[in-house]
């Protein structure tokens, strides 16, 4: 969605089934050995939006009960969000189904994502914004266990400064949210902070996000055949692939622009 210029620092993703899921929504239990019954968020398999502004509950209906959409994403919150004033958005809102936002890398590729930069310390910088994704998820019913994605506009994650500060930023993001209870992921371009979360878990490194939601635009729609990954890691049941963008759609005589997912991932918990 850049074209609608968002500035997204960090973007807490909460991927939330809709009432009347399509025909391709196959609920799936996500196994994770040594996790509490009620700790253990639901797997999602199917299709999904994402989409800046909160639409209202009225469209969320009319798409449930027409479209092939099964989860919606929206921005909830974050010093950077470029839909701060979020209409519709409510602790109801997200009971019936809903995404956060905060810091980007200092050598993000768009101009327009520059204003929100992770700065001289990042690991502390991580744990501010990890423990405010939480403070935000809780406060709108997003319970313990549910994924909070960090959102990493494309960056050039080769130059070693910047790189090595922005992996330091998520790592510590990442570490600070599981620590609070909550899932954490990550959302970026698939040739850049996807790419070097895989260079990451190949030298071994902790503190990873256990879910990737990647962006790779114009090939079929498939999280399980994305080519800078393995086809063992995050798997299963651990990725999203956005294979579409701004495009706007109407089912029920509303219409939305939307970014379209593939997913197999944990979706939220509500309370």
């Amino acid at each position: 969605m850049h074209r609608r210029r968002k500035i997204i620092g960090y973007l807490v993703a909460l991927m939330a089934a809709l009432a009347q899921a399509g025909a391709q929504a196959v609920p799936v239990t996500a196994a994770t050995p040594g996790d509490a019954p009620d700790m253990r968020p639901p797997v999602y398999r199917g299709k999904g939006f994402d989409t800046c502004q909160a639409p209202p509950l009225t469209t969320l209906s009319a798409w449930g009960g027409t479209s092939a959409y099964g989860a919606v994403g929206v921005y909830y919150g974050g010093r950077a969000r470029a839909c701060p004033n979020q209409r519709y958005l409510s602790h109801r809102w997200v009971y019936k189904r809903q995404v956060y936002v905060g810091s980007q890398s200092p050598c993000v590729r768009a101009s327009s994502k520059r204003g929100y930069p992770i700065g001289d310390y990042p690991e502390d910088q991580g744990i501010d914004e990890g423990r405010d994704a939480v403070r935000s998820a809780a406060a709108l019913g997003i319970a313990a266990g549910s994924p909070l994605y960090l959102d990493m506009e494309a960056y050039d994650y080769g130059d070693e400064e910047c790189g090595g500060l922005t992996l330091d930023y998520i790592r510590s993001w990442n570490a600070t949210v599981s620590r609070l209870g909550y899932m954490p992921g990550l959302y970026s371009s698939a040739e850049s902070g996807v790419r070097h979360m895989e260079l990451a878990r190949r030298d071994g490194l902790s503190d990873l996000p256990e879910v990737l939601w990647f962006a790779r635009w114009k090939v079929p729609a498939s999280p399980d055949h994305e080519r800078v990954l393995p086809s063992g890691a995050w798997q299963p049941h651990r990725r999203i692939h956005q294979y579409a963008g701004n495009v706007t759609e109407t089912y029920g005589g509303r219409k939305l622009t939307i970014d379209r997912n593939a997913i197999d991932a944990p979706v939220a918990i509500i309370h």
